[in-house]
């Protein structure tokens, strides 16, 4: 937790969060591959389920912050960098850190619906119990 939460910092050119992602990126992660960092569903990749449009997403996100990094399709793959996409998202998107609008936006994107994502919300909410 502490090396993920340290390298979104690095990344946002911020001090550390203090708010503890892990139950909810662990939650996430069984819920779309079971941990799978080889699972594939449509353009969707990685133990996140990371689409091409979230990467670009994310990068579009770096550019506005003058970072030089940036994520390829090939990171879908790799848990950490997965990660660190679902924290480059959220610190972006939910800068309050809300449980419910991160569960909801990971699964419905930025103009998520609340009806059509309360299967996904009830999913991930009782695996983080």
């Amino acid at each position: 937790m502490i090396l993920c939460m340290s390298l979104a910092a690095v990344l946002l050119n911020a001090k550390a969060p203090s708010f503890n992602w892990d139950p909810v990126m662990d939650a996430i992660i069984q819920v779309e591959s079971g941990g799978n960092p080889n699972a594939i569903s449509g353009n969707s990749v990685g133990v996140m389920q990371i689409t091409p449009i979230l990467v670009e997403d994310c990068n579009q996100i770096l550019q506005k912050k003058k970072s030089k990094k940036r994520y390829t399709l090939a990171d879908r793959y790799s848990v950490k960098k997965s990660k660190e996409m679902f924290l480059l998202i959220q610190s972006h998107y939910n800068p309050m850190n809300n449980v419910e609008k991160a569960i909801r936006l990971w699964n419905g994107g930025v103009n998520y619906n609340v009806r059509a994502t309360n299967r996904y919300f009830r999913k991930v909410k009782n695996l983080m119990k």
